[in-house]
């Protein structure tokens, strides 16, 4: 799946990294617990969450993240957004919440723990 598609399907707007929407992404995670996707999550593209702080950002960028969705209108800080571009991270924002976004993402292909459809 391409970043411009998930855009597409969470009616996202890019706050930054338009010019990376043509990634192609295999899979995402959704958390508000940056603890919990440090020692969890493997693998993941895409994460989703309704944290709104820098952390965030360092969190994806220590994951190899390409892509950052921000639930329930959330908006990233200006600071927040000078860190994502300088890592190449899009970010998104979207007006869905978390359990819709996923559920909608996952059942358009996209999906967890490392696993490919194919």
């Amino acid at each position: 799946m391409k970043i411009s598609d998930i855009k597409a399907l969470l009616n996202a707007d890019v706050v930054c990294g338009e010019e990376n929407l043509g990634h192609d992404v295999f899979s995402a995670c959704g958390s508000d617990m940056m603890s919990d996707v440090l020692a969890y999550v493997k693998d993941q593209a895409v994460l989703l969450t309704g944290l709104v702080n820098s952390q965030v950002i360092r969190t994806a960028e220590m994951m190899d993240m390409v892509c950052i969705v921000f639930v329930r209108s959330k908006k990233p800080t200006a600071d927040m957004i000078e860190l994502a571009r300088e890592s190449g991270i899009v970010l998104m924002t979207t007006e869905k919440r978390m359990y819709e976004a996923c559920g909608l993402l996952y059942k358009s292909g996209l999906v967890g723990n490392g696993v490919h459809h194919e």
